[in-house]
């Protein structure tokens, strides 16, 4: 209670208060922009953080990296496209609704939903940080590979009516996360002689081209060139704040997918990505109205984005009580913070608590600043819509190819860009559900080598994927969210054929 209470007087400084306002907005900004994740945002203003306190510039950093996961969901629901991996979910349901004229709308339940998600996780850091670091540990790579085997299993699932094409989506996002240089033998595979293939293909190459390219590329086929507005309906902004009905809706998934992401956010390497898809995926599951999702409905876009906000503050975990980096982003924050001659690991609580409750405590600070950040950019924002399709389409490809350069500055990702955005046109007009192709590329690579490195433990034994009560509880989930569709398809008819006998 006593490092608490300091932390909190440490976080209402007021030029600590100036770095949450400062890097939450930035963060919000950037995370709007494709290609531009927290990371990239963190790393760039590191050299702003040389000659500032510790506890300042962890301060600031960790509000750019949560700023990032409000705005990463703007352009998902504005544009369709992704800020980056963890904002792939809120194009499910968000960007439908902004196509019926409800995109104040969900850019508000968004804003509320990352709020109570931060919240929710931040309170947890404060009671369950030592003992959640402690259950992490006991994950190793052969708990790694079957967690990421659920997310995707769980993803492919949500193709109801077209499993098949689901699986196939997955299997050629599972292919490109093998091009490139095997990490265990050093081999280059699936290059075509291109060298800078040799680093494989960035998902957000991906991310971009199939949803934003490929999303101008269907626009153009089928809009009616007359119209002023890009979408159906989108160019009515709609009320700037949900219903009452949105709001009873979207609570509780909101609720229950704030302790999941916080718990996946944990997993070292786990991140956002997988948090929203999970979240998003247990809530189709559960829901009475399964049919709804991906259609607009407003519980498919408050899970994902409660979720991914959770899993940033839970990363924050595993970082500051043993070292180790849960996110790309956090990665980045490690090596900021060695710089500035700040050791984390299990000592830090006890040799510098004011430091880490003064983090905690601008969490709250940062989350309180951010909603009320991004309720009040919800008008400005949302008039995205109204421009003009011959404006706003050229507008998206100029910003995809922007974001994408700043990834390598090689002008090979534009062929690639290019050519994932035929390839999310033809997944649209062949209705080939885009989410498990993406997924399996962003955990690819991940689960092949925990795979890998699982057998290599065990001497090529399978048995190690039954070694513990971990690994059979994530068999179990896997099975049971690739057979949940069909046990209720048959409860539901065998109820329909119920009523009918009655």
């Amino acid at each position: 209670m006593e490092g608490f209470l300091e932390g909190f007087l440490t976080a209402i400084q007021p030029i600590n208060i100036l770095w949450i306002v400062l890097g939450g907005f930035l963060g919000t900004v950037v995370g709007m922009l494709p290609g531009l994740g927290p990371a990239t945002a963190v790393a760039v203003l590191i050299p702003v953080t040389f000659g500032m306190d510790p506890t300042s510039a962890i301060i600031l950093m960790a509000a750019i990296y949560y700023g990032a996961m409000y705005g990463g969901s703007r352009s998902s629901i504005l544009l369709n496209t992704p800020g980056d991996g963890s904002a792939i979910a809120a194009t499910f349901d968000g960007y439908p609704m902004a196509k019926k004229g409800q995109a104040g709308q969900a850019m508000a339940i968004s804003a509320v939903a990352s709020f109570i998600g931060g919240v929710l996780a931040t309170i947890g850091f404060v009671f369950l940080a030592k003992p959640l670091a402690s259950f992490a540990l006991k994950f190793g790579p052969a708990e790694y590979f079957l967690l990421m085997l659920l997310t995707l299993s769980a993803i492919v699932s949500l193709s109801i009516g077209k499993m098949i094409k689901g699986f196939i989506a997955m299997s050629i996002g599972l292919l490109l996360s093998t091009i490139g240089i095997d990490p265990q033998t050093g081999i280059h595979r699936f290059t075509m002689g291109v060298p800078h293939l040799s680093e494989g293909i960035d998902f957000l190459i991906v991310i971009i081209g199939v949803y934003a390219v490929g999303e101008v590329f269907y626009n153009f086929l089928t809009i009616n060139k007359e119209k002023k507005g890009p979408k159906d309906g989108g160019d009515s902004m709609g009320k700037i704040w949900f219903t009452k009905e949105q709001w009873k809706r979207s609570k509780w998934p909101m609720l229950r997918s704030a302790p999941l992401g916080f718990i996946i956010g944990v997993l070292p390497g786990a991140g956002g990505s997988i948090a929203s898809m999970i979240s998003y995926s247990t809530e189709k599951q559960i829901s009475k109205k399964p049919e709804e999702f991906g259609k607009g409905a407003v519980e498919g876009l408050a899970a994902p984005e409660s979720a991914n906000n959770a899993a940033s503050v839970g990363a924050m975990i595993p970082l500051l009580t043993m070292g180790i980096p849960g996110s790309g982003t956090t990665a980045v924050m490690l090596g900021a913070l060695i710089m500035l001659g700040v050791r984390p690991g299990p000592m830090l609580f006890e040799n510098d608590p004011v430091m880490v409750w003064g983090l905690i405590n601008s969490m709250f600070i940062g989350n309180i600043a951010l909603v009320i950040i991004n309720v009040l950019l919800v008008g400005l924002l949302v008039k995205v819509l109204k421009t003009p399709a011959k404006v706003l389409y050229p507008l998206i490809i100029m910003l995809a190819f922007i974001g994408t350069y700043t990834l390598s500055y090689s002008t090979v990702d534009f062929y690639l860009l290019l050519l994932f955005g035929v390839i999310g046109l033809l997944m649209k007009v062949m209705d080939f559900p885009i989410a498990p192709l993406v997924l399996a590329l962003i955990v690819g690579t991940d689960m092949e080598q925990n795979f890998r490195m699982a057998l290599t433990s065990s001497n090529g034994s399978f048995s190690i994927f039954f070694s513990s009560w971990i690994t059979v509880v994530l068999i179990i989930l896997t099975v049971l969210s690739l057979f949940y569709p069909l046990l209720i398809k048959l409860f539901k008819k065998k109820k329909n054929d119920h009523t009918i006998a009655s």
